[in-house]
């Protein structure tokens, strides 16, 4: 089995990397990308781990990107981590995620939710890497919110009295930087995003003149019908298919079952093939 995009302790799940690596294992996963957000610092743990336990480890990370003043991501496969262009990139995009979140801790306190900035820090197992997550999950401890997702609605989603407007890396530096290092670019779960037709046209149209190579057909909890609907779109744009659990935590309502995707239809080009090929 099969999962290229799951994420450590190092960004914003629950597990160190080389428990994300054994969970994988025990399920059933042969080749796994781990993908921590704008991070790829659990990289070497995740490796050691892999080796020891008989997995092909791929090199991941997901990067935040600013696009058409939306949000989305993108997953780099299979780049050489070393890369100067590219960690530097990462780097500015972790400092940009940590003063977000000093911001979005005030607004929270200010609306009389005392020790939000400290006590959602105190969940932080990596400070750089503080986000909009660990607040919610702070949330929850406390018991303002049931769940992530009210979390979300009634606080720190886009609109909301938490929220902070914030600038990520181009969609154009992001993709750039993956290929300089010798990866793959991949859009993330774009059926997460909300897209018109129109929008998400744009979006494959611009990433493929970029450079772009696949994008995530299977994500998360998607559907048969999700996947053959992105599964038409891949070989409609001539993308490679990607597929991924986008594993935070277990038992989270978002995520898939870490390290065993379903199959993708038969007629996707699977961005694996790409780099099983290499030694």
């Amino acid at each position: 089995m099969i999962d290229l995009h799951c994420h450590s302790n190092i960004s914003d799940g629950a597990l160190p990397p080389r428990e994300v690596v054994k969970l994988a294992h025990a399920n059933g996963c042969t080749l796994l990308a781990l993908t921590d957000h704008d991070h790829t610092g659990g990289l070497d743990e995740a490796r050691q781990e892999a080796q020891a336990l008989g997995i092909r480890l791929i090199n991941g990370a997901e990067v935040s990107v600013s696009w058409r003043k939306r949000t989305i991501h993108i997953v780099g496969l299979n780049f050489d981590d070393t890369d100067t262009v590219l960690q530097n990139l990462l780097a500015r995009l972790r400092r940009g995620r940590l003063e977000r979140f000093l911001r979005m801790a005030e607004k929270l306190e200010k609306k009389g939710l005392a020790g939000a900035c400290e006590g959602a820090l105190g969940l932080v197992p990596n400070r750089e890497m503080a986000s909009r997550t660990h607040l919610a999950q702070w949330l929850i401890e406390q018991g303002h919110v049931r769940n992530k997702q009210q979390a979300f609605k009634k606080y720190l989603g886009d609109g909301k009295p938490a929220c902070v407007k914030h600038e990520w890396a181009p969609l154009e530096e992001a993709v750039a930087a993956i290929l300089g290092a010798g990866g793959i670019a991949v859009v993330a779960h774009p059926i997460r995003y909300g897209l018109s037709a129109t929008a998400q046209r744009n979006l494959f149209t611009e990433f493929k003149a970029l450079g772009g190579q696949a994008i995530e057909v299977h994500s998360s909890t998607t559907d048969l019908n999700d996947r053959l609907n992105y599964a038409r779109l891949a070989e409609q744009y001539g993308f490679l298919a990607s597929a991924g659990s986008d594993f935070h935590r277990i038992g989270d309502f978002g995520s898939g079952r870490l390290g065993a995707c379903p199959p993708l239809p038969e007629r996707c080009r699977p961005v694996w093939q790409e780099f099983c090929l290499q030694p």
